[in-house]
């Protein structure tokens, strides 16, 4: 395979946690706890294969109105994750980012957060970004508030603004745009994630839950946008 037929940047909705420890019998949690486990897995094998970004929707502003029980499972999971992630994104020259709303989570989660940002920040292996409190509409909307107040405060013209400044006021900015989104379990929409960044890139969908989801199910996306004539609205 090619180098131009593997994505740069792979974006990823890490759907049916839940549904798959239903259909084991076990409780929703242990599906998180095994999606949580995958993620790890997939930043190695998205490496290998050639690929630069890896973005992944873990926590979105509408999950906070999932059961209380699970909102806390997941919290857990996110610190649980943070206690040693440093150490192995530091082992793996990977660098983590976090994107979302950080102002909405607990106070020791964003110390988190900045600890593990800042000690992998002059990593130059696979960049890895982590979507928590994340909806796209909200990050669109504190961009433009970003711009507004920059052209409030002069620094700008209101009838100047292009995408390109929008899009340097996204939390993704500098990475390039996903080139491949993938969704698992199912589902064929993308959930407020990433709405913005994703106007061009293709879609991947599959009915293989996330916690299944592995090297092989990712070889067969990568092979499916290999196959596809990528022409940017070209004629």
């Amino acid at each position: 395979m090619s180098e131009k037929s593997v994505p740069k940047h792979l974006a990823v909705i890490l759907d049916g946690n839940g549904r798959w420890a239903k259909k084991r019998g076990l409780p929703r949690s242990a599906g998180h706890i095994q999606g949580a486990r995958n993620v790890e897995d997939m930043c190695e094998w998205a490496w290998n294969h050639g690929i630069e970004y890896f973005t992944v929707y873990a926590f979105s502003t509408e999950n906070w109105a999932r059961p209380a029980d699970e909102v806390k499972t997941l919290m857990k999971l996110l610190r649980d994750y943070m206690v040693g992630a440093v150490k192995r994104a530091n082992a793996n020259n990977m660098k983590v980012r976090i994107i979302g709303d950080k102002k909405g989570l607990d106070k020791d989660i964003q110390e988190s957060i900045a600890a593990l940002e800042d000690a992998t920040k002059d990593n130059d292996g696979l960049k890895f970004t982590i979507a928590i409190n994340y909806g796209s509409r909200d990050e669109i909307r504190r961009a433009v508030t970003k711009l507004c107040e920059k052209a409030a405060a002069g620094e700008i013209k209101a009838d100047e603004i292009t995408e390109e400044m929008i899009a340097s006021q996204l939390d993704t900015a500098p990475y390039p745009d996903p080139d491949l989104l993938v969704r698992t379990s199912g589902e064929q929409r993308i959930s407020n994630y990433l709405l913005w960044q994703c106007a061009y890139s293709e879609f991947y969908f599959t009915d293989v839950a996330w916690p299944d989801f592995k090297e092989a199910e990712l070889e067969k996306a990568i092979e499916a946008y290999a196959a596809r004539d990528r022409r940017y609205g070209k004629v």
